[in-house]
């Protein structure tokens, strides 16, 4: 049973970076409206608006996967996978975990914590006049997305392994969304 309350705590872990990338999305629309509105209506451009908005794109994208991978919204190619029996299924998301997803992950995330670490050191900011300081901060989202979507890796290991076992085939072709 151990198992099955870890993989339901991971599945609220990235529900709960599924409501961050929420509200992100709602900031980015904001700032969005705002620039477009300066700009056709006052006639007034801000570097720092603009890049904000690839920023908080980064941000929604790169914390979004992980939600993504829990609930099944990850690529996969479903000519096999798709007429395949749940523990069929099971078996090829165990084996793309644990050969693909979580090494890719974790190897992103090892080098990302350096490249935001030497961003922050050097005080890297934006290369154009008005732009934004602090480089690091959108630099730092890689290690922390790419980290996260190994927890969510894990989430899907588990469940596979639940699966497996025997002690749960609920949701597995379509993962319950928990809130």
């Amino acid at each position: 049973m151990s198992l099955i309350h870890l993989e339901r705590g991971i599945t609220r872990f990235s529900n709960l970076l599924g409501v961050v990338s929420t509200i992100l999305f709602l900031a980015l629309l904001c700032n969005v409206f705002y620039d477009v509105l300066m700009r056709y209506a006052f006639n007034d451009v801000s570097i720092g608006m603009q890049e904000l908005e690839w920023h908080l794109y980064a941000a929604i994208f790169l914390l979004g996967i992980p939600y993504g991978i829990q609930h099944g919204g990850h690529v996969r190619v479903d000519l096999i996978y798709e007429n395949l029996s749940i523990r069929g299924k099971a078996w090829i998301d165990l084996f793309g975990c644990v050969f693909f997803l979580i090494p890719f992950t974790l190897l992103v995330g090892y080098y990302g914590v350096g490249f935001a670490h030497e961003a922050f050191v050097l005080g890297e900011t934006s290369g154009d006049p008005g732009g934004l300081p602090y480089r690091w901060i959108i630099k730092a989202v890689i290690p922390v997305a790419f980290f996260s979507m190994t927890i969510s890796g894990l989430g899907m290991l588990i469940r596979c392994i639940n699966v497996l076992r025997g002690v749960s085939e609920e949701g597995f072709s379509h993962p319950p969304i928990q809130h």
